[in-house]
């Protein structure tokens, strides 16, 4: 693909999904996680050139932790930022060596990880002021989050585009429309000095990981599944699922009570199960 039309693509997606799912609002203080691979550095590409054009005014503060891996490039990270121009901060805390001593070898690192770095995360947001914490899941991730619920947690959950946290934080996720493939495309166009991961990008037992790779020969094999699956997050049909908190909710009969509709397709209830879209 052409450099230029990649941009437009990511650009348009990102846009979307800040509309979408009102995202980024007037006066906004948008704190972005970077953690040196590449789909955070896209999202902070991506921001400030959607910055540069968008109808209302927003401040990016760019944080990055460097969690005291051995060996870790924080100055690389130091140099990109400085010459690019961002209003950075890097943020040292030693999670690495808890995490270490507290997992068992063999065992995935990615939960205790995640919470120790968003406990920094949420606290950086506020000594810094920011109103919105933006972060560099993409599409593939949501799908990931959509099969693990399914397959190990028994629920139908994928990944929310904006929330907000008990502590207040409001999350977004400004690339959730993005494909993982056009990213990674555009980081190489980009020539982003990728960070490497020392933790759960060094485990390929990940269940994450299991189903990341499924997904993609499911696309080789049929290609747009990735897409379909997408919109099947958008297209919620309650009347169709047995959750039965969720038809107390939204006032559904009983399924042997509802009248059939007409045509039997069960459109009777659609307008209804589009009300619980995840926002």
């Amino acid at each position: 693909m052409e450099p230029h039309a990649l941009e437009r693509r990511l650009g348009k997606a990102l846009s979307r999904a800040i509309t979408d799912f009102s995202m980024i609002e007037e006066g906004d203080v948008v704190m972005v996680c970077v953690s040196g691979g590449k789909d955070s550095y896209a999202m902070l590409d991506l921001l400030r050139r959607q910055q540069a054009r968008a109808p209302v005014t927003f401040t990016l503060k760019v944080v990055n932790i460097d969690q005291g891996h051995p060996g870790y490039p924080a100055q690389t990270l130091r140099d990109w930022m400085a010459r690019e121009g961002y209003d950075f901060r890097m943020i040292e805390e030693d999670t690495y060596s808890i995490v270490t001593e507290k997992i068992p070898a063999g065992k995935t690192f990615c939960s205790l990880c995640s919470r120790l770095r968003r406990g920094i995360l949420y606290r950086a947001a506020r000594e810094l002021g920011c109103t919105k914490i933006a972060l560099g899941h993409h599409r593939d991730d949501v799908l990931q989050t959509l099969l693990l619920n399914l397959f190990f947690a028994g629920q139908l959950a994928a990944m929310p585009a904006k929330l907000v946290s008990q502590e207040g934080q409001v999350v977004i996720r400004p690339l959730v429309y993005c494909a993982e493939e056009d990213l990674r495309d555009y980081a190489q166009l980009r020539e982003f000095p990728i960070l490497p991961c020392d933790l759960c990008g060094s485990q390929d037992q990940l269940q994450r990981k299991i189903v990341g790779r499924m997904l993609d020969e499911l696309e080789a094999k049929q290609p747009g599944v990735k897409q379909v699956m997408l919109a099947a997050t958008q297209n919620v049909r309650a009347s169709q699922l047995l959750d039965k908190r969720l038809w107390a909710a939204l006032g559904l009969q009983a399924a042997d009570e509802a009248p059939a509709p007409a045509d039997g397709s069960g459109d009777g209830l659609v307008s209804a199960a589009r009300l619980v879209r995840v926002s």
